[in-house]
């Protein structure tokens, strides 16, 4: 990846949280805890699982940076939604532990050098070649865009349920 396009990925990054505002705007109170499917996740869910990566997405930020060729842990989202019982979640607590995990790893990603991005990475449970800073980049830069899709889909299937 060009300087150029990690630029445009980390201000994309940067904008996540408003964008997920401006999305969940959209969202009436009593379609929150709708889910699609009975194994898809509300709309109450996403956030709460937004959250959670989010913190661990400002971990790994950090890990890229401090500890290069170290290694990472994985987890698996659907365990973590159902174990963790993600409805019983303060859903404000999540909107805010996500606006402060992307404030704060936006703010250092503007400040760390190039060279840590061309050549810093870590092992990655899920991946079998090194896990880069551009990969980082890719994954955490269109990570709240794709949630933000999956919301609009629940709300057309709410909408629809409810005709």
């Amino acid at each position: 990846m060009d300087t150029k396009e990690r630029n445009e990925k980390i201000e994309l990054y940067g904008r996540g949280y408003d964008l997920l505002k401006a999305a969940l705007a959209e969202v009436p109170q009593e379609a929150l805890h709708f889910k699609p499917e009975p194994k898809e996740w509300s709309v109450y869910e996403i956030i709460i699982h937004i959250a959670d990566s989010e913190s661990n997405a400002a971990l790994r930020a950090r890990k890229l940076i401090v500890e290069p060729g170290g290694s990472i842990m994985g987890y698996d989202q659907a365990l973590w939604a159902d174990v963790l019982k993600y409805h019983e979640h303060s859903f404000e607590d999540a909107l805010e532990v996500t606006r402060l995990a992307r404030k704060t790893t936006y703010e250092l990603l503007k400040r760390i050098p190039e060279i840590v991005f061309n050549t810093h990475w870590i092992k990655h449970p899920e991946y079998d070649e090194p896990y880069t800073f551009d990969k980082w980049v890719d994954v955490y830069s269109a990570h709240i865009p794709g949630h933000i899709e999956q919301i609009q889909n629940n709300m057309i299937a709410w909408k629809n349920m409810k005709k």
